[in-house]
């Protein structure tokens, strides 16, 4: 499934905007001024009081706190036991292939996995409510250089 990214076309800010919105303001800076009375950092404070902004953030720690934890875990827990069960490490599972190898290479798949989880995790629960906050933002500050 493909997002269509409405930041693809979008010129930067400062380019392409009719009537001088991009020109130098009175302050000298080039950027949106505070025409209407919002700066781009009061705007910024805005959106992440928003509920939606929460709402993100609290999905983004709802998977991140929980999936980091249990990985660091289970990465202390070979370190652990490759560096104090040396017999049980060095048992053979298939011919030379040892529990040690096997553990080891658990480290990758579950590398592996976790980015895949993360990745289907913000895509089908952050990135859509994001890309909205996103948008919202840059129509908030291009109206405050207005």
């Amino acid at each position: 499934m493909r997002l269509d990214d409405p930041w693809d076309e979008a010129p930067a800010v400062g380019t392409g905007e009719p009537d001088g919105a991009g020109a130098l303001g009175p302050d000298g800076r080039s950027g949106p001024s505070e025409r209407r009375g919002h700066s781009a950092a009061e705007i910024y404070l805005e959106v992440q009081s928003s509920p939606a902004f929460r709402e993100v953030r609290r999905r983004y720690r709802r998977f991140v706190i929980p999936g980091a934890a249990a990985f660091l875990l289970w990465y202390l827990a070979y370190v652990v036991a490759a560096t104090t069960t040396h017999d049980l490490m060095a048992h053979p599972v298939v011919g030379t292939v040892n529990v040690a190898m096997v553990a080891g290479l658990g480290q990758f798949l579950t590398t592996f996995l976790l980015t895949w989880a993360y990745t289907r995790h913000a895509r089908l629960h952050r990135d859509r409510v994001a890309l909205e906050l996103r948008w919202e933002t840059q129509e908030m500050t291009r109206g405050a250089g207005r």
